[in-house]
């Protein structure tokens, strides 16, 4: 069990705390018999119990309701795309375009998304970006940090009905027969991190009485003849989650097969999330809504006449190609000669609260377009990048 709470940490005067404490005895174990693989770097952990993030019921409250309009919001944004043609802006390649519009109104099954938020408890959450076609740190948010709750605080509540959306959704999908095939293929590169999160997906999903067959995305086959996927036992591919960026799948040498199977094979996220995942879908959404309290300003191609802003690439992850910027002065970047190259979007630089550098992102997860619960990664530094901690929470 963990210990008493030491004293606050505070950003400011805002209400969210950081709390200090003891982690509990044989944490390690306790994490990977839930399949955290993963839990510590090698010089500070990843899974970090050594602090947690409190919040008041209303400002879980305000997180959940900032994140449903984000959404909403988000899905007007990629109606507004379809209907002016804007896909240049974005870089999407002309080839997908006709298949985006076409998932777009069939709507194929949809899992889930991840808002990166900066909230400190007094202004309203900003968004900083929306991860919508292959968000990670599922495990920890949805299983790991809960039964860290029931272990410390057990009469503690936490903003995490993630695991419960999941299975509810799969549950729809099969007996509405909104999937292809008797079974669903997971795909994953073969990264540690990448397998912990499809292996939660897979075990959500067999919870809810689907058959689950997993597969490296280097082991998925092509049969020239029947002109559809396999996967190495040569059983067809009819649906497949992949934690495979949509960029990265059409660049392949097998991307075009992609797009042309996309009657036949179903493919989770489906394509049209290609718009929602790239990064110049700030700038489309503070065009769209100006007046909202969770946007701040944001442009393609140029910082326009902003003075701090950051710089992202449309399609960087993990805080790759990142540079800050204050006053026409580089505070700090990431980024790489090659990276120059890209198309990048410029966001005004948003308040991320310090709590004695502990600088603190909430991932809020929406699941079957709803808001179902929050995790929180920290970083020492600007940027919230692989190497950032995940921290429990509660709210009381």
């Amino acid at each position: 069990m963990a210990g008493p709470p030491a004293a606050d940490s505070l950003a400011g005067s805002a209400s969210v705390r950081r709390r200090a404490i003891a982690p509990r005895q044989g944490w390690e174990q306790k994490v990977e018999s839930l399949g955290l693989l993963f839990h510590t770097a090698p010089d500070q952990p990843y899974w970090n119990e050594n602090a947690y993030y409190e919040f008041s019921a209303s400002e879980v409250d305000v997180l959940e309701r900032a994140s449903n309009q984000l959404h909403a919001m988000c899905l007007e944004a990629v109606q507004h795309v379809i209907d002016k043609d804007r896909f240049a802006e974005l870089h999407i390649p002309p080839t997908a375009i006709p298949w985006i519009k076409r998932t777009w109104e069939e709507e194929p099954p949809s899992l889930y998304g991840r808002f990166d938020l900066a909230y400190g408890g007094q202004a309203e959450p900003k968004l900083l970006e929306y991860n919508a076609d292959t968000p990670t740190s599922l495990l920890e948010a949805a299983v790991i940090q809960w039964h860290w709750l029931q272990d410390c605080f057990p009469q503690a509540d936490q903003f995490n009905s993630i695991w419960e959306g999941l299975v509810e959704l799969w549950t729809e999908l099969k007996t509405e027969r909104h999937l292809k095939g008797t079974a669903v293929h997971f795909g994953h590169v073969r990264t540690i991190e990448d397998l912990m999160t499809v292996t939660a997906l897979r075990d959500s999903a067999e919870q809810a009485g689907i058959a689950t067959l997993g597969i490296h995305m280097d082991e998925i086959g092509w049969d020239e003849q029947n002109r559809w996927f396999l996967d190495n036992d040569d059983i067809r591919i009819r649906t497949l989650f992949k934690l495979y960026p949509w960029e990265w799948m059409l660049e392949e040498k097998f991307g075009g097969n992609v797009l042309e199977s996309l009657e036949h094979t179903q493919w989770i996220e489906p394509v049209w999330k290609m718009v929602l995942a790239n990064k110049g879908i700030l700038a489309i959404l503070w065009e769209m809504f100006p007046t909202s309290p969770y946007l701040v300003p944001a442009h393609i191609g140029s910082p326009a006449s902003m003075s701090h802003y950051v710089k992202k690439p449309l399609c960087g992850r993990e805080g790759e190609e990142v540079s800050i910027i204050r006053n026409g002065a580089v505070e700090f970047s990431a980024a790489t000669t090659e990276g120059e190259s890209q198309p990048f979007v410029f966001q005004e630089l948003c308040n991320i609260p310090d709590f004695e550098g502990n600088r603190p992102v909430i991932g809020s997860w929406i699941i079957d377009g709803v808001s179902r619960g929050i995790g929180v990664r920290e970083s020492d530094g600007p940027v919230t990048d692989d190497l950032a901690r995940f921290v429990p929470h509660l709210f009381r």
